[in-house]
């Protein structure tokens, strides 16, 4: 899972491009208990959500012609101008190049080889996400694409991943470690967009999990808060329980119960 030790290639920051910034103060707050915080007029209106009075996401406005509702995921990097020079050479493409947040740190936002859009943090002050791994906050991550061959060949040009290979409902789960970590650093999937009907519409994304200890009382407000309960509740033994969602602005993202020790 997440650690916010943060090692190169690991996500460090995960933020929501929504319409209605308001709106989505009220439903993410409704669900996740989130309090909003914004940023200085320097910073355009972009602010952080925070749980117990920590940072758990950051969220902004964008507008219809700027990008679609998402969140977006933020990999870490000692250097985001050579990582631009990395995703184009490994076939992807550079959407904002990299610019300064005033001391907070540097970022880039790209799409990778299959189209898929991510970004990059290079810390300065800000180091990353305060908390994760924890109730209300980013737990996981996965990566909805049409080639998982050719995803972990961009991601591993790029990051230098790890990978290993699970069982999985008669298939395989692939799951992604920084360069130099174990198992034990794992903080993301892989999951062939073919096997997920209900991401073909849409589209390949990067999809961020928000840890939750009571999966059923959460989806009971999605939909009285205007959200959409794009698939319901699934459990896996040995693992926990998994929800796929959508706020009122069409921002899709999943949520996961952790499974208790001892499996109750």
């Amino acid at each position: 899972m997440l650690k916010t030790r943060y090692a190169v290639g690991a996500p460090t920051w995960v933020d929501l491009g929504t319409p209605d910034l308001e709106g989505a103060h009220a439903f993410y707050g409704d669900l996740f208990g989130w309090r909003f915080l914004p940023g200085g007029a320097e910073f355009g209106g972009y602010g952080m959500y925070q749980a117990d009075g920590k940072t758990v996401a950051g969220a902004m406005t964008v507008t219809a012609d700027q990008s679609p509702p998402s969140w977006t995921l933020y990999f870490k990097t000692p250097d985001a101008d050579a990582t631009a020079k990395a995703v184009e050479q490994a076939g992807g493409s550079t959407v904002y190049e990299a610019m300064d947040v005033g001391d907070l740190g540097r970022m880039a936002v790209f799409n990778d080889a299959q189209g898929v859009g991510f970004a990059v943090w290079q810390p300065g002050t800000n180091k990353g996400l305060d908390l994760v791994d924890a109730p209300n906050s980013m737990c996981w991550t996965e990566l909805y694409t049409p080639d998982i061959k050719a995803a972990q060949e961009f991601y591993g040009a790029v990051f230098d991943w790890g990978t290993s290979t699970q069982a999985f409902e008669g298939g395989s789960y692939t799951m992604v470690h920084p360069a130099g970590g174990t198992e034990d650093d794992m903080f993301g999937g892989l999951w062939p967009l073919s096997d997920a009907q209900e991401e073909a519409k849409a589209g390949p994304y990067w999809t961020p999990y928000f840890q939750v200890t009571d999966m059923d009382a959460v989806l009971a407000k999605v939909e009285p808060a205007g959200g959409t309960v794009r698939v319901p509740r699934m459990d896996l033994a040995g693992v926990g329980s998994f929800a796929k969602l959508a706020d009122p602005s069409g921002a899709r993202f999943a949520l996961m119960q952790p499974e208790a020790p001892g499996g109750s």
